[in-house]
């Protein structure tokens, strides 16, 4: 069973090793794959998210967060972002917190959750949203700069809670 809950202060050296794994590959996330652990967990943890964990047999193997999409008259818009250590690919820790982030955003207040930036190339996030009701609403050509191929274009992607 994967279990979520808030992260704590003493989680940030295991969200940083599922941080890292992620950014490394350079073809997901638009974080430079040699960030810092400070810069990465100062993002990641800030004060202005809600960010979460995902335990599998105790062991927190994803992370969450989510934010105001924008800020003040846009801030009804939740934007969230995740990570899967590999190690747990293919073990239904996406889709759960998917699933997780959904409820807990609708409970927090947002009408809707929207996706600035979800990398075309990265297929089984685009299916996973997709199963979980999201639509792209619009595609940015040559958006990411992929490492090994090149200039991609990146979705966004939206769904109302």
């Amino acid at each position: 069973m994967i279990e979520i809950r808030k992260a704590e202060a003493t989680d940030a050296d295991e969200v940083w090793n599922i941080i890292e794994e992620v950014i490394r590959t350079g073809d997901t996330y638009v974080f430079d794959p040699a960030s810092s652990k400070e810069k990465m967990l100062g993002y990641w943890l800030a004060q202005d998210k809600y960010t979460f964990v995902a335990l599998l047999n105790g062991e927190i193997v994803g992370t969450f967060l989510i934010k105001d999409n924008q800020p003040d008259l846009g801030s009804h818009i939740a934007n969230a972002a995740y990570m899967t250590s590999p190690k747990a690919s293919g073990q239904g820790v996406g889709k759960r917190m998917g699933e997780f982030s959904l409820e807990e955003a609708r409970r927090i207040g947002y009408k809707a959750m929207q996706f600035n930036f979800v990398i075309k190339s990265n297929v089984r996030a685009v299916q996973l949203w997709q199963k979980l009701g999201f639509s792209i609403i619009g595609e940015i050509p040559e958006a990411f700069n992929h490492r090994r191929g090149g200039l991609i274009n990146a979705y966004i992607m939206y769904r109302k809670l």
